[in-house]
């Protein structure tokens, strides 16, 4: 089932969350999945299911690879619960590759899994029958079926009898209502909430009030029927070992790439690292704020999203790391970064001094958040991209470099110009992929790591 809203802020999230824990606390085996670009949800997801959070994004990797992910994704489990992105008809807008509006929408994806969808509404400012207008209203304008309402934030057991007594009328199911509950939100800061990985035992504790908020107020047996009333999906699970293949993947060599972790850089794909390893890639973790060297045997890095600039002092301290891995990157070993990962690389962040692999490059944390989904072309081969190929990736991030690309960018997109750095086997730039949209590049990676190098 998917759980949607009419609008960003209306506690998707809460909902989601803590569905998916007091679904997984009674012994159910629960896949979580969040439509859009987001990081940050499926790390509480995880936590909430003990399963990898998975993202469902038409634009990062086609509609035609949702329900084969979803599968992939869902494999031995026995209910799949799918968070929502901003109101539920919000998608994509404008020209380009794609330009209808509800394109990468929740209604879009919930259409692409046949799934049912649960309309949770922020009733703190509306009476009962405006509620059920509003429900009538999203229920009627598009293609999805709309199973059920969680009212969220009532004020009283007047107020919830008010909205339940209009929804019957209008014969929509209240499949849960929750009073407003400050205490069990997560913590937010410039880019949303603060990622679960940081916050480690408050957030774990933080999961365990959802899931007990959700078990208290929610009708459980009747959400996991509508659940269950969801068609089968005529298609066969995403398989990476298949894409790998089809991509060229090396297959006989197994060099070590080490995938940057820990609390600084919490953002990353869980298909990127399944990608590498099918195409035969020895993946790694490191923690460049706790781990003075890289893995020992290391042949490539991948530096991810995250948030550098909350630790920028601790990041700096450990010189050893930030030593080796300039060594690195200046022996022509492969290194490919993403945004925190190009702010790790620049020579210094906000005053304080990072790796120093882009020569010159200054970062600062900037007034404004850039956001958006980018359709991006290759300005020069790399590692992972040649020359002219087109991406589909997406920026998050309150940062600014200074240049913001070097003699050789890696991209270019419609609302900027050249962007990035390609600067020998190394590639780094604000553009966030989804492998699993382009599989080749996790094969090029490791190919390129494979080489034999003096």
């Amino acid at each position: 089932m998917v759980i949607a809203a009419p609008a960003s802020g209306s506690g998707k999230t809460t909902v989601a969350t803590g569905l998916m824990a007091a679904l997984a606390g009674r012994g159910a085996a629960v896949s979580p999945h969040k439509v859009g670009p987001d990081y940050i949800d499926p790390g509480y997801h995880a936590l909430a299911t003990g399963r990898p959070g998975r993202n469902l994004d038409p634009w990062l990797v086609g509609e035609d690879r949702i329900v084969p992910l979803f599968l992939h994704g869902a494999a031995g489990a026995g209910i799949a619960v799918v968070e929502g992105v901003m109101g539920l008809y919000d998608g994509r807008t404008g020209s380009g590759d794609h330009g209808g509006g509800d394109f990468a929408s929740t209604a879009h994806v919930a259409a692409l899994l046949d799934a049912p969808v649960v309309l949770v509404v922020d009733a703190s400012a509306a009476a009962g029958r405006s509620v059920a207008a509003l429900v009538h209203g999203f229920r009627s304008f598009g293609p999805v079926r709309v199973g059920g309402v969680i009212l969220n934030r009532l004020g009283s057991d007047a107020h919830e009898a008010m909205c339940r007594d209009a929804l019957d009328d209008l014969g929509v199911p209240v499949l849960g209502a929750l009073r407003r509950h400050a205490d069990a939100a997560a913590p937010s800061r410039h880019l949303g909430l603060v990622p679960a990985a940081e916050r480690d035992a408050d957030a774990v504790a933080s999961v365990r009030r959802l899931g007990e908020l959700v078990a208290a107020s929610c009708d459980l047996d009747a959400l996991e029927a509508l659940a269950r009333s969801a068609p089968p999906l005529a298609a066969e699970p995403w398989d990476p070992a298949a894409e790998a293949a089809e991509a060229g993947g090396a297959g006989r060599v197994r060099p070590r790439i080490a995938v940057a972790g820990g609390a600084a850089f919490t953002f990353g794909y869980a298909e990127n690292a399944e990608l590498l390893a099918a195409a035969g890639a020895e993946v790694v973790r490191f923690d460049p704020l706790r781990d003075e060297s890289l893995p020992e045997g290391t042949r490539g890095l991948v530096v991810g999203g995250g948030f550098p600039e909350v630790y920028a002092a601790e990041l700096a301290a450990n010189g050893r790391l930030r030593a080796e891995l300039a060594a690195f990157a200046g022996a022509g070993r492969p290194v490919y970064a993403e945004c925190a990962g190009l702010l790790y690389l620049a020579q210094e962040l906000d005053g304080a001094p990072m790796c120093g692999v882009l020569d010159g490059v200054k970062a600062a944390m900037a007034p404004r958040l850039t956001l958006g989904y980018r359709a991006a072309v290759a300005v020069a081969d790399s590692v992972v991209a040649r020359t002219g190929e087109r991406v589909h990736g997406h920026e998050f991030h309150r940062t600014v470099t200074d240049p913001v690309h070097g003699d050789t960018a890696a991209w270019q997109w419609s609302t900027s110009g050249p962007a990035g750095f390609v600067q020998g086997d190394c590639v780094a730039s604000y553009l966030h992929l989804h492998w699993a949209g382009s599989p080749r590049f996790a094969s090029r990676l490791v190919d390129a790591c494979g080489r034999e190098r003096g």
